[in-house]
């Protein structure tokens, strides 16, 4: 029965989303306050429609009712609860309803907290958001039904992938997909303003918290999922280039652009036309994230659906959001006029600088993405691009945008002065280039590369202290007024030194990874191999039973001058339900390097496979990025977003048409 429920209530919040999406749009054409109002119950009710699909499918997976053909292909008795509640968005079916339900709780939130918004406006954008769930809710219904029905049901069921049974797994991708359908808010807003025509500071103060939330969770979930690799792969890496790593990448960086046009729009009102492409491209790029994942073109761990009628499904999804969007952009940008000019060196120039390369980057991935799959769908050659070439094309274009980073905030806006700048950076510049000589000397050169990676890491780390500084007055006046300045800097400002500071810290952890070392051995018990200045001895191995899992353990002591400094315990467990074998590493993590050891196949006589690794600041990558997601939730935390809101300008603002409803 409560299957049943919430397959209705799918089915009742596509018909309140299609009156969502269709109605408001109606009353905005026609400045009916009666019909404009329906837009915000509408989507209150879809989420609560979803959100009741999602508990029951979750209570369906919890009690492991196997009546239900989802649950008997990705649950077990057996399984640990919280694997069985992360199994609910461990398949397509299940991983779809997941993306529904975020995109009517963005919805649903736009309606709750967005009370300030002229009518007109705030219906279309949840018009465009209800049609996009129709769009969605249908693909679900007619291709991937969670709540499909098995009989006779089975006594058991088959379990969920063993290497998706992992805390890091059963979180990365709520976070994920919040990011990828956060960005639907952007685009939500964008295809509004196009249909009014009209695009001003304060259309660019309401959509950047939306945006800047989307992005804080898509950050939070690119890491994880880029730890999750690390820590189960056993291989030692945290970023492969991956299609599907890289189609969660792309909407990032897109959506980084997206923030910082975003400050342009609202400061100097210009860069609206530009703005509003790359709120569309954003979303864009979730939806093709959501294709690749989803449409049986790419063979993956972190692929799902292998139905090419799915991928039909999507493809003519995509044809219709995206390509109706960029014609109705195609038609209606032309009209919007930019109000502002600025210099080159400019506070301005610096963050079209910031987007220009972005945007290069961003094309990079997607071509490198996409080009091998393009190659075979027309009987090309077979292509692989791996990381060699991401390596030599992403990364280049990616230090030019390190430095503009620390150079940006000393600017002035409309012109600004770069060799006055540079003057307040010299401390900076000149700390960066000592600590690059010493570690050269030290190193006896090393890998060069990664110095300058590592010393540009440095010179951004001392830029925003720079900066930061500056704004208080730190060394310049007394320190207890540095104090109270600081304190009362605006949370936006310190969230950006944060989200700056953050890169800094990633970037070094990035740079560091060229002095990684390794060892793989095959060790007998009591034998033992070095690794940068280690003793790692294999002890024993031994078989322990899990929930649901039986695993050969390590014991394995770390050496350190003779003594034993660690003991630590890498695992293979083996899932007779899947009959897969998978590895569990064990790391040592400090913030000066991990010691990463990974048990491999069983030899002869006893003898066991062991890869250890030496990753120095490898830690530093993901910390980096949640100091990056921090300093973007201590930004929306700024009372200028709940308070004061902006008041759109009079008159047609360089639109083709005035505001409905104002």
């Amino acid at each position: 029965m409560i299957v049943e429920l919430g397959h209705f209530a799918l089915i009742l919040a596509l018909f309140v989303s299609l009156a969502q999406g269709v109605v408001p749009l109606v009353g905005a054409s026609r400045r009916n306050a009666g019909l404009m109002a329906m837009a915000r119950p509408s989507a209150v009710t879809v989420f609560l429609l979803v959100s009741l699909a999602m508990a029951s499918l979750m209570y369906a997976y919890v009690v492991s009712d196997f009546t239900v053909a989802n649950v008997v292909q990705n649950s077990h008795t057996d399984k640990p609860l919280l694997y069985k509640i992360s199994g609910v968005w461990g398949n397509h079916e299940g991983s779809m309803v997941l993306w529904v339900f975020m995109l009517s709780f963005c919805a649903a939130a736009v309606a709750l907290f967005s009370g300030n918004l002229p009518p007109a406006l705030q219906a279309r954008v949840l018009a465009v958001q209800g049609l996009i769930a129709v769009g969605f809710l249908l693909f679900i219904l007619f291709t991937s039904n969670p709540f499909a029905r098995v009989f006779p049901p089975p006594l058991n069921g088959n379990g969920l992938n063993p290497i998706l049974q992992d805390p890091g797994l059963a979180f990365h991708p709520p976070f994920l997909y919040l990011g990828y359908v956060g960005f639907s808010v952007a685009f939500a807003f964008a295809v509004a303003a196009l249909i009014e025509g009209r695009v001003d500071a304060a259309w660019a103060r309401w959509v950047r918290p939306w945006t800047l939330a989307s992005w804080c969770a898509l950050t939070v979930g690119i890491a994880m999922g880029s730890w999750w690799a690390y820590y189960t792969l056993g291989w030692g890496g945290w970023w492969f280039w991956d299609p599907v790593e890289n189609a969660s990448l792309m909407p990032w960086i897109a959506g980084t652009a997206l923030i910082h046009s975003a400050i342009v729009v609202e400061r100097r009102d210009t860069l609206k036309s530009w703005t509003i492409l790359l709120a569309i491209l954003t979303f864009s790029l979730s939806l093709i994230g959501t294709f690749l994942v989803r449409s049986g073109v790419l063979t993956s761990v972190h692929a799902f659906a292998t139905d090419p009628s799915r991928g039909m499904f999507i493809l003519g999804l995509l044809i219709i959001a995206i390509g109706g969007s960029l014609t109705l952009y195609a038609v209606r940008a032309p009209a919007l006029k930019s109000g502002g000019v600025f210099a080159p060196i400019s506070r301005e120039g610096s963050l079209l600088l910031n987007n220009i390369l972005l945007s290069c980057g961003c094309a990079t991935v997607f071509l490198g993405t996409l080009y091998p799959l393009f190659m075979d769908a027309v009987g090309g050659p077979k292509l692989s691009v791996g990381y060699p070439f991401f390596n030599r094309t992403f990364v280049p274009m990616m230090v030019p945008l390190v430095l503009a980073v620390g150079i940006g905030p000393m600017l002035a806006w409309k012109r600004g002065d770069l060799w006055a700048a540079m003057q307040r950076l010299w401390v900076a510049a000149l700390v960066t280039a000592l600590v690059v000589l010493v570690l050269f000397w030290r190193l006896y050169g090393g890998p060069v590369l990664a110095l300058f990676g590592l010393g540009l890491a440095l010179w951004l780390a001392l830029a925003v202290a720079t900066e930061l500084a500056e704004r208080i007055g730190l060394f310049r006046i007394a320190l207890a007024e540095s104090g109270r300045r600081a304190i009362r800097l605006p949370r936006a400002a310190w969230g950006m030194s944060l989200a700056h500071f953050g890169l800094a810290i990633s970037v070094g952890g990035f740079a560091a990874s060229a002095f990684d070392k390794e060892a793989i051995e095959v060790l007998k018990p009591g034998a033992s191999m070095t690794l940068a200045g280690y003793e790692i001895r294999l002890e024993k191995v031994e078989r322990l039973a899990g929930p649901n899992y039986t695993a050969e353990d390590a014991t394995i002591h770390i050496l350190r001058d003779g003594a034993v400094w660690r003991e630590m315990h890498p695992e293979r467990r083996f899932f007779p339900l899947q009959k897969q074998t998978t590895g569990v590493t064990a790391i040592h993590s400090s913030p000066i390097a991990d010691l990463y050891l990974a048990l491999g196949e069983a030899g002869d006589s006893g003898s066991w496979t062991v890869r250890a690794y030496w990753k120095p600041m490898v830690s530093w990558i993901w910390a980096g990025a949640l100091v990056m997601a921090f300093g973007g939730v201590v930004s929306l935390s700024d009372r200028r977003w709940r308070v004061g809101a902006a008041a759109r300008a009079r008159g047609p603002a360089g639109g083709a048409a005035q505001a409905a409803g104002e």
